[in-house]
């Protein structure tokens, strides 16, 4: 009977058709996108405006029901998935898709939640202006979840990630107070900078409902390439290379190793660009003044130096948009490729630069030992080392068993990378996936004062349950 009162209630606040609580209309609200995590729920609640979003939870928190935010959930960690109990409320954002400005004098945007990444790509261009933020799932993740998960993606080396991206934020408390703190200013030094609290909780402290975000200007020149090289440490050394020629032009460094390009050419229809075969792979972009011809020519002198000392292997420069986007591709459908490949073991890592090609060493040569028909996937963001480091079996059809495994595999990975001083979460969050593994690498006065912080803002521990903490 409580749970009636309270869809009804949400019928009241936001309309009978936006309560979902058939199991037909609920089903893609309760499966992550890795479909490693299935959940159950009361009803899927589908808010327009933050005085909507306001009202559910002041109705969830006085029936003392758990709320699970979702945004375009592509969470790789069961962020954003209900637990199986069927106790909680899934309050979707996806209404809330209403870009409410743009600023290009102060080069800022403020977003609502549910917009979709890349069509505030498509506003800021149509504005002559940047939204950096770009990851492959850009076509369907919604701003609110990159937010709660300090999302990063391939242009994190020159731009930063989420959390260098706001500038302001609208919450919804867990009491269902609204704290509007949509200010698009640079300088505020008046106190706790509050929006950093909720940026990276994974909707553990609130719900997001909208941001100012920062703008840039548009590039006036891009250079993209792709090299053929032997290893890691060759890429971090052409990484200080490129650095030191192009400084802040440098937008993009993306190592792929031959197994991860090997999935792409395998699974993606198209996706067969002219590059060589190698161990490794580097993805690189340039973005300046002047105009392509001139960045492109710039580019193509230290990739011909490079070749001429044996430094790389082979190289293909892009000529054109249509060309880069196809580079691109090769990069940007290695999650999907391994996706229809099959289930694996995930881990999002970031290292030190110096230290990623001891680490890969290192580890490929654990895991080997340990489980001998290991492949392992390789890529990520070199330039801020960032590290997707995935493992399965080179049988699709034993992945399966092979995932009974990953305690023993996440205890190689990340146990060597806190002794190389990393991170066992670089840009994915912790969600369901992580929550024991972050006890084990967190000291206890970390876990305490998050845990703190947690209990003074949700202190019936209704925001998002069993996530993070």
């Amino acid at each position: 009977m409580k749970n009636a009162n309270l869809i009804r209630m949400f019928a009241d606040i936001v309309g009978t058709e936006q309560v979902l609580t058939s199991a037909a209309a609920m089903s893609a609200h309760l499966t992550d996108w890795r479909g490693r995590y299935r959940g159950a729920a009361i009803c899927v609640v589908r808010p327009r405006t933050t005085a909507a979003v306001a009202a559910v939870v002041r109705a969830c928190a006085q029936a003392g029901v758990p709320m699970v935010p979702q945004g375009g959930n592509t969470s790789l960690c069961g962020a954003a998935t209900p637990d199986a109990g069927g106790r909680a409320v899934v309050v979707s954002l996806s209404r809330m898709n209403r870009l409410r400005a743009i600023d290009p004098a102060n080069n800022t945007m403020t977003a609502e939640a549910g917009c979709v990444l890349q069509t505030l790509q498509e506003a800021a261009a149509e504005a002559g202006r940047l939204l950096p933020l770009s990851l492959a799932a850009e076509g369907s993740c919604q701003i609110g979840g990159n937010l709660s998960t300090n999302a990063g993606g391939v242009q994190v080396l020159r731009y930063g990630n989420a959390r260098e991206l706001t500038l302001g934020l609208e919450v919804v408390l867990p009491s269902g107070e609204i704290w509007d703190g949509l200010r698009g200013l640079r300088k505020d030094n008046t106190g706790y900078d509050l929006k950093h609290l909720f940026i990276g909780a994974e909707g553990t402290l609130g719900i997001i409902t909208a941001a100012v975000l920062k703008l840039f200007p548009l590039p006036l020149a891009v250079a993209t390439a792709w090299l053929a090289i032997e290893s890691p440490a060759v890429a971090v050394r052409l990484l200080g290379e490129l650095q030191a020629r192009f400084g802040p032009a440098l937008t993009a460094c993306e190592l792929v190793s031959d197994v991860a390009l090997g999935l792409v050419r395998r699974h993606i229809p198209g996706a067969h660009p002219a590059v060589s075969a190698s161990p490794w792979h580097l993805l690189i972009e340039i973005c300046g003044g002047g105009n392509d011809g001139a960045l492109r020519d710039e580019l193509g002198l230290l990739l011909a130096e490079s070749l001429d000392c044996g430094s790389i292997k082979d190289a293909v420069l892009a000529h054109s948009g249509e060309q880069a986007k196809r580079l691109w591709a090769l990069r940007e459908n290695i999650g999907e490729a391994q996706k229809i490949e099959g289930l694996s073991i995930k881990h999002d890592v970031s290292l030190p630069i110096s230290r990623l090609p001891e680490f890969v060493e290192r580890a490929d040569r654990a895991l080997a030992t340990a489980f001998p028909e290991i492949r392992i996937v390789t890529f990520g963001h070199l330039g801020d080392g960032n590290l997707h480091y995935n493992q399965s079996t080179s049988a699709a059809g034993e992945n399966a068993a092979f995932l009974a495994a990953q305690p023993k595999v996440n205890r190689i990975v990340h146990d060597l990378v806190h002794e190389l001083s990393g991170s066992i979460s670089a840009e994915h969050g912790i969600g369901q996936l992580k929550r024991e593994e972050l006890l084990r690498y967190k000291s206890p006065v970390e876990i305490e004062m998050m845990r703190a912080i947690k209990r003074v803002l949700d202190p019936q521990g209704l925001m998002n349950p069993g996530k993070v903490l």
